[in-house]
């Protein structure tokens, strides 16, 4: 197994076909520099990506998508991901309560 393998934390296929993948050391960088209230859930990102209740296209980047999943009351984990044909990679996950602007992909 190559090193990029041996430090994936995640590989997950999303309901619009391609897969995202994050490496243990990138997770690292979301929850502890960009967002540490996401830090130990991994597993609530994985299911965002997994069986969001809503996807929407980013209106500044056609290949960002912006994953949501809800929580609880007026709360959602919003995944954020880059799609590159069958590839994408995760750019960031928070806590959020408001589903942003930009066309709804999924579901349709």
């Amino acid at each position: 197994m190559d090193d990029g393998q041996q430090d994936l934390l995640f590989d997950v296929k999303t309901p619009l076909g391609f897969r995202v993948r994050v490496t243990r050391a990138y997770w690292e960088l979301i929850s502890t520099i960009k967002h540490p209230v996401m830090k130990g859930r991994e597993e609530d990102v994985i299911r965002t990506l997994e069986n969001p209740n809503e996807i929407r296209i980013s209106k500044r980047d056609p290949v960002v998508y912006l994953f949501y999943k809800f929580e609880r009351y007026q709360r959602y984990v919003c995944a954020v991901t880059k799609r590159l044909d069958e590839e994408g990679f995760l750019i960031t996950a928070y806590p959020t309560d408001a589903i942003k602007e930009g066309a709804r992909v999924w579901p349709r």
